[in-house]
């Protein structure tokens, strides 16, 4: 990474936000809450340029929710996203899981009131869920396909290869039809990875695809878990963290948000910041946690709580 004096600020969140506020359509999804939302939109984080953690406010320490008693209560989310992510590459797929990772906001998704819906268990995000789909992606042979070790395993024989992709979107759990009851809370947002190795340099850049996207709240939190991800490959596999391109379908803002949004846009953009992995020796995917990431050059506006409709 460049000095943090030699950054220059990273204004693609910041103006897909406007793009959204001036020429979304409005459009009411199954949350009942109306919002915009425009048609794909692509973004490239260079890490040379920092790691994309957005500035406009904090979601480290000082970040918080209010809670169900109306509450404001401090929460890292920035552990949040890296324990969800962590969690997902080993499998997990249950709330409890989740939570021993770090991450414990996926409880009211999977209430015993939406998982009968789906005939799940109370707790559990269902056999399409993030985590089973990487790691538990069924097949026809009977075994069951761990797509995040055998792309690794893939890449280090074959870098050259151009098809180094994963999916989490395993059609017969996630979508709905008249035979078959669909085995997932909430079907994937995110997750379809494309690796793309460059052996000449060294350097690796991780394409991410979205389908859906919530811009003010959920994909903070993704871009962090993406680019995590690509700086724990880099490492394990003996490559430098080049770029990643983050490619949005659905990009959209809620009513709810509107005018939060509003009050961060009059806030100016600051240079990312630096995240290192502090244990360099890991050479394992699954060997990560969330302490093996430090951040520093962290200049955020202050913390912001912006609503986000389950």
């Amino acid at each position: 990474m460049k000095p943090y004096s030699e950054r220059v600020p990273d204004l693609q969140y910041r103006n897909l936000l406007e793009k959204i506020m001036r020429e979304g359509v409005e459009v009411k999804p199954i949350q009942g809450e109306k919002s915009k939302m425009i048609a794909g939109h692509q973004m490239h984080f260079l890490f040379e340029n920092g790691f994309p953690l957005i500035t406009e406010r904090d979601i480290g320490d000082n970040a918080s929710i209010i809670g169900k008693d109306g509450q404001e209560k401090k929460v890292n989310f920035l552990v949040g996203a890296l324990g969800e992510h962590i969690g997902f590459l080993h499998g997990a797929r249950t709330h409890e899981e989740l939570k021993n990772w770090g991450c414990s906001w996926w409880k009211k998704w999977v209430t015993k009131e939406k998982c009968d819906i789906f005939g799940l268990p109370e707790g559990d995000l269902g056999d399409g869920s993030y985590g089973a789909g990487w790691t538990n992606f069924p097949t026809k042979e009977g075994p069951p396909f761990n797509q995040i070790t055998e792309v690794i395993r893939q890449i280090k024989e074959r870098p050259y290869l151009r098809t180094h992709i994963i999916t989490p979107w395993i059609p017969q759990y996630t979508i709905q039809h008249s035979e078959l009851k669909r085995k997932v809370v909430v079907a994937p947002c995110h997750g379809w990875l494309h690796v793309l190795v460059f052996p000449e340099t060294k350097e690796i850049s991780v394409h991410h695809f979205q389908r859906s996207g919530d811009i003010p709240v959920g994909v903070v939190f993704n871009i962090v878990q993406y680019a995590s991800f690509t700086m724990m490959l880099a490492q394990i596999l003996g490559y430098k963290p080049k770029e990643l391109v983050y490619t949005i379908s659905d990009a959209h803002i809620y009513e709810s948000q509107f005018e939060k949004v509003k009050e961060l846009l009059q806030r100016d953009a600051r240079p990312f910041p630096t995240m290192v992995i502090t244990d360099t020796s890991i050479k394992d995917i699954l060997d990560f946690r969330p302490e093996h990431f430090k951040i520093s050059d962290y200049n955020p506006h202050p913390a912001m709580v912006i609503p986000t409709p389950i």
